[in-house]
């Protein structure tokens, strides 16, 4: 398992998300410092097929097999009397214009599944996480010179970041820990 952060991709961009973390990581495989797995399979259809082939031929990893596995879609919705239909999961390879479509309930479709399924739930783990710790993030973590038990005594004597804020250089003078300097700090910090 692998979790990677973007740092060139700012925006909600599937694609160039796509390329950036392989292109990260199968440049790792390209200078040999990672073994080239024997199979990629990636979540998506024709286009994030195309992109990760691009990536891999780019770096000269011709070697590789790749496939893309695409969810179900719904061929027909239905209306009060008709069923609502949906496709076949399809697996996309590259220089094939036609996906193949598994036989359901096969071993082969249920191993893709099962696959793709822990790869969402490891991404999405991945993800709550960051957003948790993000959450959590204060502007107290901001202010130079104060570290993780200053600023849990801070917001254990006066109870909220409103109420630091709103504190006095006298009272924030007066809490345990907090000297001249650090109370200075602390209030020129969040009042400006």
């Amino acid at each position: 398992y692998r979790r990677y952060k973007m740092k060139e991709v700012t925006s909600q961009d599937d694609f160039a998300s796509m390329r950036e973390v392989l292109s990260r990581r199968f440049a790792k495989v390209a200078d040999g410092t990672s073994g080239a797995p024997s199979l990629v399979v990636v979540d998506g259809g024709k286009g994030q097929l195309g992109q990760a082939f691009t990536v891999l031929e780019d770096l000269g990893l011709h070697e590789i097999d790749l496939i893309s596995l695409a969810k179900s879609r719904v061929d027909k919705v239905g209306f009060e009397d008709e069923e609502i239909t949906r496709s076949a999961e399809r697996v996309f390879l590259p220089g094939r214009k036609n996906p193949v479509v598994l036989k359901q309930n096969s071993a082969e479709l249920y191993l893709l599944e099962r696959i793709r399924d822990e790869a969402h739930r490891f991404a999405i783990t991945f993800h709550k996480e960051l957003r948790r710790k993000a959450s959590m993030k204060s502007m107290l973590d901001d202010i130079p010179g104060i570290g993780a038990k200053t600023r849990k005594d801070l917001l254990k004597h006066f109870g909220s970041l409103k109420k630091i804020r709103d504190a006095s250089l006298e009272e924030l003078e007066a809490a345990p820990g907090i000297g001249p300097k650090t109370a200075i700090a602390i209030h020129e910090f969040l009042n400006d």
